[in-house]
This record gives structure tokens, C-alpha cells and sequence, in this order.
């Protein structure tokens, strides 16, 4: 053998050390509770699962996930909105509205063909009159395809406490990104995903890069009322669309501006404050708390953005007058009331005229003041451009 033909046998022999050194440091990338291939995502170890007598069917608790939309760590119940601490100094049906898990949501990448859950509910009142349990009680999901998210499944509740239902079957093949979207006007104890023993369920990567949650306050219809599925509320629409975490609080017939929230809200560290509150607070509430409530979150959080909306246009105003006339003035006071701030050298406060958020046609609400599915898309599609503009 010449010295060249020993020189090529010595590279394919390197060339396959390597790849073999390769392919090996991947195999112990994919074994549980060590980093995926891209070094990010971080898949769960089996064991952590648990299995019913029934079936073979691994059950995870998402907390072994990340819960995004959750403003404080220090909560009484990890599925709360608020702080324990807030319990007697907000409002009662504030602090009890909080126990709802309105905006929160979490991430998991999982090669399952067929993904289950069970959920435990805390209240047993599955709807309301005027919203389907799907939106009060059920779990919506979601899975990312083509970098955009899409809607896949929803989770029924059929009954109180606990509920377990298929989600959807025949996934098509390979590893995906999902979000599933906890319930809007109840609250739960526990939430676990189901996949089959041969398929893997991992962490997808922590949202790195300065990316900080939009913080929504407000009223009933920020909480997400009267959407058919959780996904459907005009702050998860959002989320969606900017990819961007997004906290909810949203709180149904208690969002007049309680200076103690904003109190609150200013240990938060948001990208944008948006607060919607209005359709709760008469003229007069919005003259006495709109200029001093901006105040106190300028003053702890000196750049970031806040955006001011405007009262919706109820459907039936044009029509029924002394709802016309109840919306205007609140318009007029919080357009005062931004003129005044602005003024006195308030910076980077953003102002959203309500006249075109539900659209002219009337077919935008449930009730007349509480969004459909459809309503809340019109709300998004109103919000984004300026979102997306103060964002970049």
C-alpha cells in the first residue's frame, strides 16, 4: 500500500470516528431530562409521569412545564392571577376573580400521534348563561405549523370536578410545538397531559431575548368574556399574533381602575401596559382615577408604554340612546384625561379610539357589550398595528 492510499484510508477512518462520536453525543442528548438536539428544549423523564390502572397512557403535570401569563411567583395557588398577598386589599370579587385561570397558558414540544388531558376544575359552575362551557371550564389547543400558531382541539368539560377527554388523534407524524390555554372563568387545581408510553414530551426553550410579557387590565371582556374557547379572548388572540406571553387580568364586572391594582401592577415589568377599562367605570369614576392611576405606573415604571382604549361601541347604541350616551361620555373623560397627561409631560402613553374595535354591523357580541369569537378577532386585528408598532 503507497503512502497516499494510506494517507486516504487514515481520513475515512478519522471521518468515521467522528461521525460515530457524533451520532453518540446525540443519542445521550435525547435520553430524559437532557437537552434536545437544538440545546434548548429540554425533554421530561418519563418517570416523572404518572400511569392510571386503566391504560397505558403517560399523564404529565404541566407543572413540569413553563406556565406563561402568570404575573407573581408568591401566589396562594399556582394557578391564581394574583399575589397571596393582595387577599384583603383588593376587593373581594377582585381577589376571588383571581382564582380564575384567564391568560394562562404553557408551552410543550411532543412526537405524540394522539394527546389527552385531565383537568380538575374548582368550581363546579361549568358555564354561564350567556358562554359556553368550552370557554368557562375547558382547555383550547394549539400547535405551531408553518411559524404561525393554529388552532387544533379543544377540551370539553362535562362535568365537575374532574374531566378527561381526548384532545385529538392522528397527528401527523414528527416532533411539534403546541400551547394549550387554561380555562377562562374558572379556575383549576391540577392539569396533566396525556401522550403514549413511546413518545416523548419536552420543554421547549425558555423566551429568551429581553421578550417581556404585555400586561392586559381590565374588565370583563379582557377576561375573555364571552369567547367560545379560551384561545378566542382578544389577549390571547394577541399573544398569538406577536408571539408574545400575555397576562390577563381581566377581571368580569371588577376593572374600574382600583388604584390598589396599579399598585400592584407596577411590580410587574411588562413590555406594554394596555388597560381596558372602561365598559366597568361611569364618566365620573374615569375623571377621578384614569390621570392618577397612570401616575402611579409612571412613576415605578418610568419607560415603559401604556395604552389607554377607549369604552367599545355598544351594538344596540344606535338604536337604544341612553347606551349611546353612556359610552360617549366615558370616551370624552378618558380623552380629557389623556390630553391632561400628555400635557403634564407624560410619556410614551398610547390612546385607542373605541369606535372601530367591534366593527358597524352589530353581529360583534353576544349581549350587545360582550364579544363573540368574532368581536374579539376585530378587537385583535384593531390592536395589533400599534401593539406591533410600540413592540419594535
Amino acid at each position: 500500500m503507497n503512502v497516499l492510499m494510506k494517507r486516504v484510508l487514515l481520513s475515512v477512518l478519522c471521518l468515521i470516528f467522528t461521525l460515530e462520536l457524533s451520532f453518540g453525543l446525540l443519542a445521550q442528548d435525547r435520553s430524559p431530562s437532557s437537552p434536545a438536539e437544538n440545546g434548548k428544549s429540554k425533554q421530561i423523564d418519563r418517570n416523572l409521569a404518572t400511569v392510571l390502572p386503566v391504560d397505558k397512557t403517560l399523564w404529565y403535570d404541566i407543572r413540569l412545564l413553563e406556565l406563561e401569563g402568570k404575573g407573581w411567583s408568591d401566589t396562594t395557588h399556582l394557578y391564581d392571577r394574583l399575589p397571596g398577598r393582595a387577599k384583603g386589599v383588593v376587593r373581594d370579587p377582585v381577589w376571588e376573580l383571581a382564582q380564575n385561570s384567564a391568560g394562562l397558558c404553557v408551552r410543550f414540544e411532543t412526537d405524540a400521534r394522539e394527546i389527552s388531558a385531565r383537568w380538575t376544575l374548582r368550581s363546579d359552575h361549568l358555564a354561564l348563561e350567556h358562554m359556553p362551557a368550552t370557554g368557562v371550564s375547558g382547555l383550547d389547543l394549539y400547535v405551531r405549523g408553518h411559524g404561525k400558531w393554529h388552532w387544533l382541539a379543544v377540551g370539553r368539560p362535562s362535568q365537575f370536578p374532574t374531566n378527561q377527554k381526548t384532545l385529538v388523534q392522528g397527528v401527523s407524524e414528527g416532533l411539534q410545538e403546541y400551547l394549550l390555554y387554561l380555562p377562562l372563568y374558572n379556575g383549576v387545581e391540577s392539569v396533566q397531559i396525556g401522550i403514549s408510553p413511546e413518545a416523548m414530551l419536552a420543554k421547549p426553550p425558555t423566551r429568551t431575548g429581553g421578550i417581556k410579557p404585555i400586561c392586559f387590565y381590565g374588565t370583563s371582556i379582557t377576561q375573555g368574556g364571552c369567547a367560545s374557547r379560551p384561545g378566542m379572548a382578544y389577549t390571547a388572540i394577541l399573544g398569538r399574533m406577536l408571539d408574545q406571553p400575555a397576562i390577563n387580568l381581566g377581571f368580569s364586572g371588577n376593572g374600574p381602575m382600583d388604584l390598589e391594582m396599579a399598585t400592584f401592577l407596577t411590580e410587574l415589568d411588562p413590555a406594554i401596559y394596555v388597560l381596558d377599562c372602561l365598559p366597568n367605570m361611569s364618566a365620573t369614576m374615569v375623571t377621578e382615577r384614569a390621570e392618577a392611576f397612570v401616575k402611579i405606573l409612571r412613576r415605578a415604571r418610568p419607560e415603559t408604554p401604556i395604552v389607554l382604549i377607549e369604552n367599545i361601541t355598544y351594538q344596540n347604541a344606535e338604536f337604544v340612546s341612553a347606551r349611546g350616551d353612556s359610552y360617549t361620555a366615558k370616551n370624552a373623560a378618558l380623552r380629557d384625561s389623556y390630553k391632561r397627561l400628555t400635557e403634564s409631560g407624560i410619556k410614551n402613553l398610547h390612546y385607542v379610539r373605541g369606535d372601530d374595535l367591534l366593527g358597524h354591523d352589530g353581529d360583534a357580541t353576544v349581549d350587545g357589550t360582550h364579544p363573540t369569537d368574532l368581536g374579539f378577532l376585530r378587537m385583535a386585528e384593531a390592536l395589533q398595528p400599534m401593539l406591533s408598532g410600540i413592540l419594535k
